[in-house]
């Protein structure tokens, strides 16, 4: 993008002004002494000038070296170039924007710096003072009343105006700038959001993945352990088994791990469809592989899931099951699911007696990530032990993902 020479020219006297405001304000100054000094010597044709120069200068000059302290003190500025101005035009100096260049620079200032109220005082004050000294003023007696006082009006009237629209400008700049630093903030804020949330969906998937298949091995293990001398051909099919649950592990990890490494290129492969409990029977043939029995019950008309929801079902299923193969003191498992209106109950128990001891609720990963993902998708879900003996996993998810639900303890 190309800035033009003027662009690039302003540009550097702003950053000048910035760098050196009191040798822009010494300058400025000079410049209005200059003014002012002029139109202290102007005089309308055939009238006599005003025999007390030497009062005029000193006014004059003590109006505007109170201009160096506009940045700090604005209203006492215009209070002085008021009561300068005001002498001055009474001596009988003719009324002129040249004359009147102080005080209109010191309303100006004042205007970009002071608040509403304090511009509408200092200023009408000024105005009016300086109006009634140009009625009085001989130096004009013969132009009617009405065009001594509506000079002075217009002409301090110009810099309260361009001093408000000065002012209104930085303040509209300043909020737009407020406003794009608090987006780029909302937006980086919204990015580490999304990524700690990405990064607890992966954390959940691989802990659910590899605990599952860890969890399964390790049971098929011992048991080919166990009965290799008493029954080789049961240690044999257990064997065939485990050779299943660790390639099921390696293909959930490649898909996991793959939506790391997943980019928008055409020729990437797709990634695989997320499980949901359409392989509820492979996750039962994996815990019979390991020596728990699962029964599956269903009630109520089996209404379609959502993909997430579909997912989130799944996970809690896979890890009840993990806890109870790795947990219960038992080799039964029940799964029931019970589609009710707009919702889906699944209850997971075990039948482990009731002395045996069972991971509470808030310790381990295990629960905290079934409850975060029945949170995910607006459901509720429970863990505990049951007064009966053994260990009960109940969660309730709507057959539609929603984010509004609550979850429960």
């Amino acid at each position: 993008m190309t800035t033009s020479p003027e662009r690039r020219y302003a540009d550097r006297v702003e950053e000048f002004a910035d760098r050196h405001p009191f040798l822009v304000d010494l300058a400025l100054v000079a410049v209005l002494m200059g003014s002012a000094t002029l139109g202290a010597s102007l005089t309308l044709p055939g009238a006599e000038p005003p025999t007390q120069d030497n009062t005029a200068v000193v006014l004059l000059s003590v109006s505007c070296l109170a201009l160096l302290k506009h940045r700090t003190h604005p209203r006492l500025v215009v209070a002085v170039n008021a009561v300068c101005a005001t002498v001055v035009i009474g001596m009988g100096y003719l009324l002129t924007p040249l004359l009147l260049a102080p005080v209109m620079a010191s309303l100006y200032w004042l205007a970009t710096l002071a608040e509403r109220r304090t511009l509408r005082g200092y200023g009408g004050i000024t105005m009016v003072a300086l109006m009634i000294a140009a009625a009085v003023s001989d130096s004009m007696n013969h132009v009617s009343l009405l065009l001594r006082t509506i000079g002075p009006f217009f002409w301090l009237l110009l810099p309260l105006a361009a001093g408000t629209m000065t002012r209104l400008r930085r303040a509209y700049l300043e909020a737009t700038q407020a406003r794009a630093e608090h987006a780029e903030r909302t937006r980086e804020e919204e990015a580490r959001l999304r990524v700690t949330e990405e990064r607890m969906r992966i954390a959940r998937e691989l802990h659910d993945v590899v605990a599952h298949h860890m969890a399964l091995a390790n049971a098929q293990a011992g048991t080919a352990e166990h009965l290799a001398l008493v029954n080789p051909p049961q240690t044999k099919q257990i064997l065939h088994d485990l050779t299943g649950t660790t390639s099921s592990a390696l293909r959930e990890l490649k898909a996991t791990l793959g939506l790391l490494r997943q980019t928008d290129d055409e020729g990437s492969a797709p990634p695989e469809p997320a499980p949901g409990l359409a392989r509820l029977p492979e996750l039962v043939s994996s815990c019979a592989s390991a020596g728990i029995t699962v029964t599956v019950a269903t009630e109520g008309e089996p209404q379609p899931l959502s993909p997430g929801v579909d997912l989130t079902a799944f996970r809690i299923v896979q890890e009840a099951l993990t806890n109870v193969t790795k947990h219960a003191a038992t080799q039964n498992a029940h799964v029931r699911f019970v589609y009710s209106g707009t919702r889906l109950l699944i209850t997971v128990t075990d039948e482990g007696p009731p002395t045996v001891a069972v991971p509470e609720p808030v310790k381990g990963f295990g629960v905290m990530g079934m409850r975060e993902r029945a949170h995910s998708v607006g459901g509720e879900l429970r863990a505990g032990p049951r007064p009966e003996g053994g260990f009960e996993v109940s969660t309730a998810l709507p057959l539609q993902p929603s984010v509004s639900g609550e979850e429960t303890v």
